[in-house]
């Protein structure tokens, strides 16, 4: 077989700071001979390096000037801030802000960071510092939410999380509500996280009130209210294989590893069209992925039949059909979702963050992080640094115009794609 080539080291990030050092030869004669040496060359080698968190102070001197003439001082006004005379500069406010909710290390571990600085960073400081930017960022998650509201497709679900319930002196159940920008579409990445007190319809209901679209959800029956004449159901591929998957590890069942097969054509299908138009997606949908939908669903149909009641090929096939016609919906357009699976990657930094920071303190702070979450979580989904984004965004917010709000917004705009 022909010799692999090695795998060398990717190279280092072209936008990183260079610091260069020189390392010239004692002597700029030969050793050997004693003539002068002439440069052919270099070798040039990197390493990369960090500088920790470290902290500094920003010092703000203002003179003030007095006339004489009429008595009167002036002095350069203190711009307005995101916390008006607060300690905190925004790059500070955005480091404990992303800490928090992006590498999900609990306020107590930033304070004892600080420590180590003689800084002191009590948590009850921090915690009132990320409330506070919560109610500033407010504005943009309204903003963002209209964008999001805007497009025809969408992704929903939800994921519970620990609120303090101060009453019993224990936590009760609340949850985030996710909802995702359309991946096929020209839309931007938007993922909006709307916290509630329980899990009913009513939440969704309240929230995409007036939407019209496609809805693409798993089986949950708080959206069952929701699907009528503005707003129809997608349902997600992934859900359906997951059965067929579980069943084939737990027993190597050769009706679900055909189960699987058949799913597996679909999306070997969806990966070829990944990169193309809207159009072309729908021609490549229309003409293989259908004709394979129309023969599992006859297969599955007929295969139900073989199956005893109760058993668990019986419950996984029984749950591909009664979802049929929302599972096969996607093939019928080229921009619709073949599965759930982006909002579930929206939510998962959320499982993993909940671990860390335990519980939400009341009602009203679960909303001011979803409010943080959701305008993080779209920053990196567009490609921002979510900590250069966030410190920015905090220095301009004061003195920011409503009327130019978009501009603030973690948003780009998507290249359409080449048919």
């Amino acid at each position: 077989p022909p010799e692999r080539p090695r795998a060398g080291r990717p190279p280092l990030p072209a936008h990183l700071e260079r610091i260069e050092h020189r390392h010239e030869p004692e002597s700029c004669s030969c050793g050997t001979c004693g003539q002068d040496l002439v440069k052919i060359g270099e070798d040039v080698s990197e390493q990369l390096d960090i500088i920790p968190a470290k902290f500094f102070v920003h010092r703000h001197i203002r003179p003030q000037y007095a006339c004489r003439h009429c008595e009167t001082v002036s002095a350069v006004p203190v711009p307005a801030a995101v916390i008006d005379g607060g300690l905190a500069a925004p790059g500070l406010l955005a480091w404990v802000t992303v800490s928090k909710f992006v590498d999900h290390l609990p306020l107590y571990r930033l304070e004892q960071i600080a420590q180590r600085s003689d800084v002191a960073l009590p948590r009850s400081t921090q915690s009132e510092w990320l409330g506070r930017i919560g109610v500033a960022l407010s504005p943009l998650y309204a903003r963002l939410s209209e964008h999001l509201l805007a497009g025809t497709v969408l992704h929903a679900d939800e994921t519970p999380v620990e609120q303090l319930d101060p009453g019993r002196g224990k936590t009760k159940r609340a949850y985030l509500w996710a909802y995702r920008s359309n991946t096929l579409g020209a839309d931007p990445p938007i993922i909006i996280f709307d916290y509630q007190p329980g899990r009913g319809g009513q939440y969704p209901q309240a929230f995409l009130k007036g939407w019209k679209g496609m809805l693409m959800v798993d089986d949950y029956v708080a959206y069952k209210a929701l699907f009528g004449n503005q707003v129809g159901e997608l349902a997600c591929m992934a859900h359906a294989r997951r059965k067929y998957f579980e069943l084939h590890q737990a027993n190597q069942s050769p009706v679900a590893a055909e189960a699987l097969q058949r799913i597996g054509e679909l999306y070997a299908l969806e990966e070829q069209a990944r990169d193309v138009s809207i159009e072309a997606r729908a021609e490549l949908r229309a003409q293989y992925a259908r004709p394979r939908l129309e023969a599992m669903h006859l297969w599955l149909v007929q295969t139900r039949k073989t199956v005893a009641d109760g058993a668990a090929l019986a419950r996984a096939i029984d749950y591909s059909l009664k979802r049929w016609p929302a599972l096969a919906r996607y093939a019928s357009c080229g921009d619709w979702p073949i599965d759930n699976n982006p909002i579930e990657n929206a939510i998962r930094p959320i499982a993993l963050g909940k671990k860390n920071w335990m519980f939400a303190g009341s009602e009203a702070a679960g909303k001011r992080a979803a409010v943080i979450q959701s305008l993080l979580a779209t920053a990196r989904a567009n490609g921002f640094e979510p900590l250069a984004w966030l410190s920015d965004t905090l220095e301009k917010l004061p003195a920011w115009p409503n009327s130019r709000i978009d501009e603030l917004l973690p948003i780009r705009k998507n290249e359409p794609a080449q048919a």
